[in-house]
């Protein structure tokens, strides 16, 4: 049987069955949903895109996979090619992967043998933020902060190489000047912390945390897994604050295929680059720079600047901020709306349960989790499906579930 995510098995309800999907529709045996979660935040284009669909088709007509190990294909030359064009700064160098958790080791990595490769063992450290989350791979869980998620890493007792900050810049300047001769990183959710709870931050606190990294010669990562591709509002926080490695994945396919990359800077590469061969990169996933991702990559990219989707993201953010506008209910905390991302925060966890089967019974599909009602929708959504998922988030506080 299927081992579900994030689930105690022995009490789980019966997840919904699709039989098909199409555009921002998920389809059951009796129901008709709009994805307003993107399917966790990936399918910026929606289901069954004829564009995609087909150079897929194309590509497994030829093979559907090779090793880039002594071995190397068109698809993954085009993609690195496009993405060292459409990328800011020197972001040049992409090293690929199966998953966005997998994505950050790699970054991390990185950042711990840039130094090592460099004769600096004392660089151990990791700076991260508080309600912080980079996946559920091991390393990807010591820098998260998510004990939700996390707890399991309690057996290890304290973490010895991690530190948490929150995003403000007292706190960022103290933890440099107390650390910076041990940190090799900083890794951050830019801008949109999201399974931490759609916690939403300012450009000034990237953009101080970028002039101490170069003051103090610590690497700066971004974790753009689920901010890139137009999720902030931006089409990747990247534009207006440069990292020296970033990390992409869920939307980098269009959603239709797991796959991710870690593109570091020209500083970052040189590091690797030498004589040396214990300087190599000693990573190698199965899947990396599979052949079928990166042709789905380089359409929902063309897809991406052909669509004109910012302008269609900011769009959907006046139609979100105008539909919430005056709305208010006591049991609610908090509003927060960027780019293609609205969260609602309640007081408490009491008060969404039941939320789920009430927005499926009015068409619509969304997976609230602990304190936070959230969308994160797919760009193809017209107004109408839009208001329906915030109408549905409205009327459980006015209609179903009155104060």
């Amino acid at each position: 049987m299927i081992w579900y995510p994030y689930e105690q098995m022995k009490g789980m309800k019966a997840p919904y069955e699709i039989i098909d999907a199409e555009g921002v529709y998920l389809y059951t045996k009796d129901q008709k949903l709009i994805d307003s979660v993107s399917s966790w935040w990936c399918m910026i284009h929606g289901y069954k895109n004829k564009e995609i669909n087909e150079v897929i088709k194309n590509q497994l007509d030829k093979f559907a996979h090779v090793m880039l190990g002594g071995l190397t294909h068109e698809a993954a030359a085009k993609l690195s090619d496009k993405l060292k064009e459409w990328l800011p700064g020197d972001l040049d160098y992409c090293f690929y992967s199966d998953s966005g958790s997998v994505g950050v080791e790699v970054a991390l990595k990185m950042a711990l043998q840039y130094y090592v490769n460099a004769g600096n063992l004392n660089k151990t450290k990791v700076l991260a933020l508080t309600h912080a989350y980079h996946g559920d791979t091991f390393k990807a869980m010591e820098v998260g902060d998510d004990e939700d998620y996390h707890f399991v890493l309690e057996a290890y007792g304290e973490k010895k190489n991690c530190i948490h900050i929150p995003t403000e810049i007292p706190a960022l300047e103290e933890a440099f000047e107390k650390y910076h001769q041990e940190l090799n990183c900083f890794i951050v959710e830019p801008l949109l912390q999201g399974a931490g709870g759609m916690r939403m931050y300012g450009l000034d606190f990237l953009k101080r945390a970028r002039k101490l990294c170069d003051e103090y010669d610590v690497l700066l990562i971004f974790d753009e897994v689920a901010t890139g591709f137009g999720r902030t509002g931006y089409r990747f926080v990247s534009d207006e604050v440069l990292p020296d490695i970033l990390v992409l994945g869920k939307a980098l396919t269009g959603g239709y295929i797991g796959h991710a990359v870690t593109v570091a800077n020209h500083k970052v590469y040189n590091g690797f680059y030498s004589d040396n061969p214990s300087h190599a990169l000693m990573h190698g996933p199965t899947f990396m720079g599979n052949a079928l991702a990166c042709s789905a990559a380089l359409k929902s990219i063309e897809l991406f600047e052909k669509g004109n989707y910012l302008k269609r993201i900011r769009e959907l953010e006046k139609i979100m901020i105008s539909e919430m506008q005056g709305f208010s209910d006591p049991r609610i905390a908090d509003i927060r709306i960027m780019g293609g991302c609205i969260c609602i925060e309640v007081k408490e966890e009491e008060t969404l349960k039941g939320y789920q089967e009430y927005a499926y019974k009015n068409g619509v599909f969304a997976r609230p989790f602990l304190k936070y009602l959230y969308a994160m929708i797919p760009y193809i959504i017209t107004e109408p499906e839009l208001i329906r998922i915030l109408d549905t988030m409205k009327q459980w506080f006015v209609k179903e579930n009155p104060v």
